[in-house]
């Protein structure tokens, strides 16, 4: 089940591979997660001493967390990922170029996974032959939708 999704990454980047990862969150952060008080849009992933970070996730508290714990929204949080997965990531984004951006917050069996994606940034060409695709295929099935009628 999706909790949020990052369009912003699709629109910016050619996604080429996707790994689940788990998120090392506060109790705090999981309540307000569950209540829909985060945004993923301008966050992003680093590589720091051999694991995943993700940096600029903001996580709104809610009202009626504990006033005894200090909140910071967007602080650094760890992605948990296979030693093999983080190894191949690191290989890729130091050699090859790529970058890794958060796509989706989801639940699975109850715990928060994040979505990242192995990606290459767009272009502003490539930006505009999708939009034109995108528009192509719109017209498409509104034009089929019509003929059904």
């Amino acid at each position: 089940m999706s909790i949020t999704v990052n369009k912003k990454a699709f629109h910016d980047y050619f996604v080429e591979e996707k790994y689940e990862a788990g998120i090392s969150l506060q109790g705090w952060e999981v309540k307000a997660i569950r209540a829909g008080r985060m945004n993923i849009k301008e966050s992003y992933v680093i590589i720091k001493g051999g694991e995943l970070y993700i940096i600029g996730m903001h996580i709104s508290p809610l009202a009626t967390a504990s006033t005894h714990v200090s909140h910071d929204p967007t602080r650094t949080r760890k992605l948990l990922l296979h030693a093999k997965e983080i190894s191949k990531l690191i290989g890729k984004v130091e050699r090859a170029g790529y970058a890794l951006v958060p796509l989706d917050l989801h639940f699975v069996r109850g715990r928060i996974k994040l979505e990242v994606g192995l990606a290459k940034g767009k272009k502003q060409h490539d930006k505009r032959a999708d939009e034109l695709d995108k528009d192509s295929k719109r017209e498409a099935q509104r034009a089929m939708k019509e003929r059904q009628r």
